[in-house]
């Protein structure tokens, strides 16, 4: 009786929806505090409903129910409690069933604390986040139900997809979903900002934290992603241009925008439309990266291929709610005032070119992306990859680096180029020194990437400038969050460009006892023997390293063969100095007594990750120092990004 529980709890979640979605909309209409009140105990119930729901799910893949279809066909008995875990959401009916509770979550959390804004825009966004719970309750209890019982019961389960049977899949997945979730809060509050035409400072700054949160999961869920795929998957790099990478890359452009953007009408009181488009926008890119994922047009190891009714399901969601809101958006923009004006030389003007240069690149990331699915089905194949995404974003990327450098420098609403002039004089001095010093020392002949690592030496100098002459302990906590976020993109581009300037990479067959170079190693093939691991076999390499100067260690790259489901994956071998990766994989035997083995030299990849962490951290930081700054009495007017 857990499953019929769970689902029980499901359904009582989605009646919820629909009572909160009536409830907000009388409120919304009639401004009633009674029913207001009644929304947001009807919002908190309908979470905490979807919580025990999805609580179940876990419960039953923990106990390795294979009465139950899901777990039969993701999990086995003998799997590791982690990987029985992690299986609840590594499929789609598990990994939806995570989205519409975090959905729920994030409604009850609004309704629990929100206080700032006007009741009737309260009640439209609480009514607006019910309508899209609704959605995807129907879609989960009518083509995904995850409850589904077996009959009779499954001998033993399938087992996960090996490639998924990682730590990194009980983090990735998550946080991802919180990010996306969190911009369908946005989403809602916009929409109801719309309906109630209140569209000033406190809506943005109730708006601005939800939107901070998503996009400190989306940078976490990129940033781990991206370090699992380059462990896990054995090719060597750390982003594809993968489809559904790309998924997810699209709503984090999109947020990073709309935070530049909320943050001016919060402070500032301008930008008003464009925050509402911004909002609207991001969680279309959300929503279109679930239909990439979950509609089975796309084949990835990240993605979960199902039957194509269930992605025109997601589809038909995403026409009503993205297309019902840019419908209210173009009926009601003209009803929004203009708010506070700006020159174009000054903060306010920078962050905007920010904007601007950001939606360019998530254009071009959009049609990248989705022309080839809309080419093939119009009967061609085409292919887009990654020559086209670096050769097109790549330079809009560099210019966008200038202005991230110039932005924290300005003063709000009016500046003047001569004092620009002054504040940039440093960073660019630094970025002219970099280059300089790289172009004569380094000997690569890759000009885009040492542009790239002289813009991350000025923008790293330009981020600590706002620190200049402050005193330092009575600095707020969002000025550091901006700080430290603004250091993080600097390394994480220097980490990037390191990569592309620097990496050498050599592909040989070798027998045992023979040795190769690669960058300052020189690796030796000592053995490849048979290994077995907890719910694998295996062929291990056995590599002897030696770096000039340094200790000798060894390596241990493997092919490793699952037999529930009957898979094989090449599984790296990663060894981490203090500037760079030794990166090592080992391939097929070639018939004739030697093996492939693929080596690569990475100097300085790991700051693209150690740059992800801190602009995760400066945006934690940032909403803290926020929330703290706006319960002051008399915080006075806001400074900073």
């Amino acid at each position: 009786m857990i499953a019929e529980a769970g689902l029980a709890a499901l359904w009582l979640a989605a009646g919820l929806a629909l009572v909160q979605l009536a409830l907000g909309w009388g409120a919304a209409r009639s401004g009633s505090a009674e029913l207001l009140a009644a929304t947001r105990r009807v919002s908190v119930a309908q979470g905490v409903l979807a919580m025990l729901s999805f609580g179940v799910l876990i419960l039953l893949f923990l106990q390795s129910d294979m009465s139950v279809q899901l777990v039969a066909q993701n999990s086995h008995s003998e799997k590791p409690w982690l990987y029985k875990f992690a299986g609840a959401w590594g499929n789609h009916e598990g990994s939806m069933l995570l989205w519409v509770t975090v959905l729920a979550m994030a409604g009850g959390g609004v309704a629990l604390v929100e206080r700032r804004i006007d009741g009737k825009t309260l009640a439209a966004t609480l009514g607006a986040q019910a309508a899209i719970a609704i959605g995807f309750y129907a879609f989960i209890l009518i083509a995904s139900n995850p409850f589904l019982r077996l009959n009779p019961p499954a001998p033993e389960g399938m087992g996960l997809n090996p490639l998924l049977q990682d730590p990194g899949l009980a983090f990735h997945p998550p946080t991802l979903y919180f990010g996306y979730v969190g911009l369908s809060v946005a989403f809602s509050f916009a929409v109801g900002a719309l309906l109630t035409r209140e569209v000033g400072p406190a809506f943005a700054r109730a708006m601005r934290p939800w939107v901070l949160i998503a996009w400190v999961f989306l940078t976490i869920g990129i940033t781990a992603g991206s370090y699992w795929a380059y462990y896990e998957l054995g090719w060597g790099g750390w982003w594809f241009w993968d489809p559904v990478e790309n998924a997810s890359l699209m709503p984090w452009l999109a947020a990073t925008a709309l935070l530049h953007s909320v943050t001016v009408l919060a402070t500032r009181d301008g930008l008003r439309a464009w925050t509402l488009m911004l909002a609207v926008v991001a969680f279309s890119m959300s929503m279109i990266g679930t239909f990439l994922v979950r509609s089975g047009i796309l084949v990835s190891v990240h993605a979960f291929a199902v039957d194509p009714t269930r992605g025109s399901f997601i589809l038909a969601l995403l026409g009503i709610y993205i297309g019902g809101a840019l419908a209210l958006f173009g009926a009601r923009v003209s009803t929004v005032t203009q708010g506070s004006t700006f020159q174009l030389v000054s903060r306010e003007g920078a962050l905007v070119l920010n904007n601007l240069l950001l939606s360019v690149i998530l254009g071009i990331v959009f049609i990248g992306t989705l022309y080839p699915l809309l080419a093939q089905a119009m009967g061609q194949q085409l292919s887009i990859g990654a020559p086209f995404f670096n050769k097109a974003s790549v330079p809009v990327a560099l210019v966008l680096v200038v202005a991230t450098m110039a932005g924290p420098l300005l003063k709000w609403r009016r500046d003047r180029w001569g004092a620009l002039g002054r504040q940039m004089a440093l960073p660019g001095v630094v970025s002219v020194l970099a280059f300089a010093a790289l172009a004569a020392l380094s000997g690569s002949s890759d000009w885009v990437a040492l542009i790239g690592l002289a813009l991350a030496a000025g923008l790293a100098v330009a981020s600590v400038l706002p620190l200049w002459k402050r005193n330092l302990r009575r600095t707020p906590l969002h000025i550091w969050g901006m700080v430290i976020a603004h250091v993080g993109i600097a390394v994480s581009i220097a980490g990037m460009a390191s990569d592309a300037a620097f990496k050498q990479e050599r592909l040989v067959a070798l027998r045992t006892g023979e040795a190769t170079t690669v960058g300052p190693f020189q690796v030796k093939l000592a053995d490849v023997r048979p290994a077995i691991g907890p719910n694998y076999s295996a062929m291990q390499a056995h590599l002897d390293v030696t770096r000039s100067g340094g200790a000798p260690f060894v390596l241990f790259p493997g092919q490793h063969y699952f037999s529930s489901p009957v898979t094989t994956t090449s599984e790296a071998a990663i060894k981490t100095m203090a500037d760079g990766q030794l990166y090592t994989v080992l391939g097929e035997g070639t018939g004739d007594g030697r093996w492939q083995v693929r080596l690569w030299w990475k100097p300085w990849i790991t700051l693209i990750w150690f740059g992800g962490a801190l602009i995760a951290l400066g945006g934690l930081m940032a909403m803290i120092g926020r929330l703290r700054r706006e319960r002051r009495p008399a915080a006075g007017a806001e400074d900073g990004e």
